[in-house]
C-alpha cells in the first residue's frame, strides 16, 4: 500500500479549522509513493502519487466488480451451482468490510490533525444529502418488510434471508451518517487507504444495485403461489412456500413491492456521492475556487412556471391514481394506456420546447463559461448523459418492437410517439441542464438592493395615501360625543364595526404588500433570467411528476404486454430492469441539475 509524507513541521493553531481558505504550507501532507520517489520536485512527486493512488483504488473496485457480477452471472445461468445464499454472503462479507473503514475513517482518518483542512462547497449539496436519506429510510423500511416477509415463511426459508437484510440495515444506516456528515471533505491524510475504502463502498453499492436489478424472486414467488392456487382448484398436491392468507404477510408482500425501486436509487446516489470524495482525497483548493457569494433557492422572479408546472403534476397525479386502479386489476383495459401515453405527448414536447428555449437563451447571454475544476460538475455531466441511457435504450427497444409489428393501431402509434417523443425530451434537457451548470452564477447582489430599496419606496408611496385615509376616518369617529344612553350604544357599535373593519383593512394591506414587493421585484429581473426561472422551475415539477409515476409502480413498458410478447418475457424483463432504474435515478438527478440552474440565473 502507497504512504503518505507527514509534514514534521509545526503548525499554527489556525489549521485545525475546516475552512476553504488556504492554509499554512507546513500542514500540506504531499503524497509519495514508491515508484516517483526519484522525482525532485515535491509538487510533482505529489501529482504523480495522486494519480497512482487513483489508479490502484480504481483496480481495486475493478476486480471486486467483476467478481461480483460473475457471482450474480452464475447465480442467474446456473443457480444449482451458485444460489442467492452465496452472493447474499459475498455481499455480506463486503459490506461489513465497508462498514470497518467507514468507522474507522469516523473515529480515525477525520479526526488526525489537518485531516480536513479544506471542504468542497459544491459536492454534497442539500438535495442530495436530503435525497440519501429519503432513500435511506425507504431502504430500511424494505428490508424490514423482507425480515417480516421471511419471518413468517421461516419453514421453508434460509436463515440467510434473515441475517442478510439485517446487515443491510446496518449498512445502509452507517454509509448514510457516513455521507450525510462527510460528503464536502478533502481527506488531505492517508490518502490511498481512504481511497481503496470509498472505491470499495462504490463498488459495493454497484453489486448491490445490480442484484436489485437483476433479482426478482418476490415477483416470481408470488406467480408461484398463483399456479399453485390454481392447482389446488384443479386437485393437484402442491409443496411450494406460500405466503399464509394473512394480512399481515400481504402487507409485507405488496410493501416489499411498492418499496423495491428506492433501493436502487439509494444505491445509485450513494454511488454518485462516494464518487466525488474519492476525487476530492488529496485536492487542495485555492481561494479562487470559493465561491464569494452562496446563492439560496427563492421562489423569486417566477409566476407562470410553477402554475404550469403545478398544473401538469395535479393532471399527472390524476392520471397515475386512474392507472393504477385500471392497470392493476386481472384484465388491464386498453383504454387506460392510451390516456397514460396521451398525457405523455401533451408533455413531453412542452418540456422540449422549453428547454431548446433555455439553451437559446444561455446561448444569448454574456456569462461567461466556469473553467475552473469541479469534481461535482463533471459528475452531474456524465450522470445525466449515462442515465439517460436505460430511457432511451428501451424507447429504441420498443420502436424497432412497433414498427416490426403493427405501427399503425391507436396503441402503437401512441407507444411510438411517445419513444420518439422521449428520446427528444431527454437530449434537449440534458443540453440545457450542462449549459446551464458550465456557465458561471449571475452576481446579483446589487441589483438584489437596488431592487429591494426600490420595491420598499414604491410599496410606501402606493400603500402611503391608504393609510392616510384610514387615520382621517377614525379621527372622524373619535371626534363625536354622544349625549343620550341610546347614541353612545350605537356609537359603541359602530367602533366595534370600525374596529373590525380596519382589522381586514389591515390585513388586506398587508397582503397587498407583500404583493406588490413580489410583482415589483420580478419585473425588475431581466428577460432572460426571467426566462431561465420560469422554464427551470417548470421543467423542475415536470420532472417530479415524471419521478413519481414509474417509482410509484405505473409500468406501461412491461404491463401493456406489446414489447413482451416480442422480444420475449425473459428478454425485456431484463431489458426494463436495467433501463427502468436509469430512468427514475435521470428524473430525480435531473431536479438537482435544474435547481443548480434556477438558483444560478
Amino acid at each position: 500500500m502507497p504512504g503518505n509524507k507527514v509534514s514534521k513541521q509545526k503548525s499554527c493553531h489556525h489549521c485545525k479549522r475546516r475552512s476553504a481558505s488556504a492554509p499554512d504550507t507546513s500542514t500540506i501532507h504531499y503524497e509519495k509513493f514508491w515508484l516517483y520517489r526519484h522525482c525532485s520536485s515535491v509538487q510533482q512527486r505529489d501529482r504523480q502519487a495522486q494519480k497512482a493512488g487513483q489508479l490502484f483504488s480504481g483496480l481495486l473496485a475493478m476486480n471486486v466488480v467483476f467478481l461480483g457480477s460473475a457471482f450474480i452471472s452464475s447465480m442467474i445461468f446456473n443457480h444449482v451451482a451458485i444460489t442467492l445464499a452465496d452472493v447474499w454472503i459475498l455481499l455480506s462479507i463486503l459490506k461489513l468490510l465497508c462498514l470497518c473503514w467507514i468507522i474507522y475513517y469516523l473515529l480515525g482518518t477525520s479526526r488526525q490533525p489537518h485531516a480536513v483542512l479544506y471542504r468542497d462547497s459544491h459536492a454534497g449539496p442539500i438535495w442530495i444529502r436530503g435525497s440519501v436519506l429519503l432513500f435511506c429510510s425507504f431502504s430500511i423500511l424494505l428490508n424490514v418488510f423482507q425480515i417480516g416477509y421471511s419471518t413468517i415463511l421461516i419453514q421453508c426459508k434460509s436463515r440467510v434471508e434473515i441475517v442478510f437484510p439485517s446487515i443491510e440495515i446496518l449498512f445502509i444506516c452507517t454509509q448514510a451518517f457516513f455521507l450525510w456528515r462527510h460528503s464536502k471533505d478533502c481527506i488531505q491524510v492517508q490518502h490511498n487507504f481512504t481511497r481503496c475504502g470509498l472505491m470499495l463502498t462504490i463498488a459495493t453499492n454497484l453489486l448491490l444495485w445490480l442484484l436489485a436489478v437483476t433479482n426478482d424472486t418476490i415477483h416470481m414467488e408470488i406467480e408461484s403461489q398463483l399456479r399453485e392456487v390454481e392447482q389446488r382448484f384443479a386437485g393437484n398436491e402442491t409443496t411450494s412456500c406460500t405466503c399464509p392468507n394473512t394480512t399481515i404477510c400481504k402487507v409485507f408482500q405488496k410493501g416489499y413491492i411498492l418499496l423495491y425501486p428506492f433501493n436502487t436509487e439509494y444505491c445509485l446516489v450513494c454511488c454518485s456521492v462516494l464518487y466525488v470524495m474519492w476525487k476530492n482525497v488529496g485536492r487542495r483548493i485555492s481561494h479562487h475556487h470559493v465561491p464569494l457569494i452562496k446563492h439560496k433557492f427563492k421562489i423569486q422572479g417566477v409566476v407562470f412556471g410553477p402554475l404550469l408546472g403545478t398544473a401538469a403534476v395535479i393532471i399527472g397525479i390524476c392520471v397515475f391514481m386512474m392507472y393504477q386502479i385500471q392497470a392493476t386489476g386481472s384484465a388491464p383495459n386498453r383504454q387506460v394506456f392510451i390516456m397514460y401515453y396521451s398525457y405523455y405527448i401533451v408533455l413531453l414536447p412542452l418540456m422540449s420546447v422549453g428547454a431548446v428555449i433555455g439553451t437559446i437563451i444561455h446561448a444569448l447571454e454574456k456569462r461567461e463559461l466556469d473553467t475552473l475544476k469541479n469534481p461535482t460538475r463533471s459528475l452531474d455531466a456524465i450522470l445525466l448523459m449515462g442515465a439517460a441511457l436505460g430511457q432511451i435504450g428501451m424507447s429504441y427497444f420498443s420502436i424497432v418492437a412497433i414498427v416490426a409489428t403493427d405501427p399503425r393501431d391507436l396503441l402503437n402509434s401512441l407507444i411510438l410517439s411517445y419513444s420518439v417523443l422521449l428520446i427528444f425530451q431527454n437530449i434537449t434537457q440534458n443540453v440545457f441542464i450542462i449549459d446551464g451548470l458550465h456557465r458561471q452564477p449571475f452576481v446579483a447582489a446589487s441589483e438584489a438592493r437596488h431592487t429591494g430599496h426600490d420595491g420598499q419606496h414604491a410599496v410606501a408611496a402606493e400603500l402611503s395615501g391608504e393609510e392616510e385615509t384610514t387615520m382621517s376616518s377614525s379621527q372622524e369617529h373619535t371626534q363625536i360625543s354622544p349625549d343620550k344612553e341610546e347614541e353612545i350604544k350605537e356609537e359603541q357599535n359602530h367602533k366595534a364595526c370600525d374596529q373590525r373593519q380596519g382589522s381586514m383593512l389591515e390585513l388586506g394591506q398587508e397582503i397587498r404588500k407583500v404583493s406588490l414587493s413580489y410583482l415589483h421585484s420580478y419585473s425588475h429581473l431581466s428577460w432572460k433570467r426571467r426566462a431561465l426561472r420560469e422554464i427551470s422551475s417548470f421543467l423542475v415539477l415536470c420532472n417530479i411528476i415524471l419521478w413519481i409515476m414509474p417509482t410509484f409502480g405505473a409500468h406501461p413498458v412491461f404491463e401493456n404486454g406489446l414489447e413482451k410478447s416480442f422480444y420475449g418475457y425473459s428478454t425485456w424483463f431484463a431489458i426494463v430492469n436495467f433501463g427502468l432504474p436509469l430512468s427514475v435515478f435521470y428524473r430525480m438527478h435531473s431536479v438537482g441539475g435544474l435547481l443548480e440552474v434556477y438558483v444560478t440565473a
